[in-house]
């Protein structure tokens, strides 16, 4: 009989954002609108996921972006991104060098022209150290403990109780 598939949780210490934002599409026929808003978010990610690297290099200041996860919910996609906190995450949005700043304004622009076409939305979720656990039993892991590892599940606890209290 082979060996049970390691029970980890993911290593991560410290506060965490938990940033979700989608697009829902109502009008897909509004190709000029709908293509422009989805045509944004991979540049916001590609520019995020190269400061990360830079910054763990040490040649760019760290904005606090930890990784995203991009998943389908009924065909309209929604993006977790994973912050290390709410100021950084705001400092990124309000930049008028980066990418966030200008793509928000030209979506009101374009949107205006169809206000029924498209709809953005985003929910913000501040976990402070040790308000947060996770497991994965398997081959493979998921989410925060594939942007940050993972650690033997025992080390924080068996049961979700446990790893919340330990932090």
């Amino acid at each position: 009989m082979p060996a049970p598939a390691p029970r980890v949780t993911h290593a991560y210490d410290g506060d965490l954002v938990l940033f979700l934002i989608g697009v829902r599409l109502h009008q897909p026929w509004r190709l000029g609108v709908v293509g422009r808003v989805l045509a944004a978010m991979p540049r916001m990610i590609a520019e995020l996921e190269r400061n990360r690297e830079q910054a763990a290099c040490g040649e760019a200041e760290d904005l606090g972006y930890l990784g995203a996860r991009t998943l389908l919910d009924g065909g309209h996609p929604t993006v977790l991104q994973y912050w290390r906190s709410t100021e950084q995450l705001y400092r990124y949005a309000a930049a008028p060098g980066l990418e966030h700043r200008p793509a928000w304004k030209a979506f009101h622009g374009y949107a205006a022209s169809a206000p029924r076409a498209v709809t953005i939305w985003h929910e913000t979720y501040a976990v402070p150290a040790g308000g947060l656990e996770s497991i994965y039993a398997g081959p493979s892991t998921f989410g925060l403990a594939s942007l940050a590892g993972t650690v033997p599940v025992a080390r924080r606890g068996e049961r979700a109780r446990e790893r919340l209290a330990v932090g």
